[in-house]
């Protein structure tokens, strides 16, 4: 999975959580619907200025929409 793919990933799954939609996020971050509904699809890259944005109109860090969760499996040591 590829970064664009976690963000995306983490973006919807922290927008649900604060039980926001795309229309509210976008306005709050000052980007457009479309923008926001396609970083979602992992259509396109996000830059850091937008992933900042998005950051804090969610109040969360940068870095929670990048960062990639990993499943252990038993046999990892």
């Amino acid at each position: 999975m590829d970064l664009k793919e976690v963000m995306a990933i983490n973006l919807r799954r922290s927008r649900h959580v604060k039980k926001m939609t795309q229309e509210e996020l976008a306005d709050r971050a000052g980007l457009s619907v479309r923008y926001v509904g396609a970083i979602e699809r992992a259509d396109v890259s996000a830059s850091v200025t937008v992933l900042g944005r998005i950051a804090k109109a969610l109040g969360v860090e940068a870095t929670d929409l990048i960062k990639r969760t990993t499943v252990h499996s038993h046999r990892e040591r």
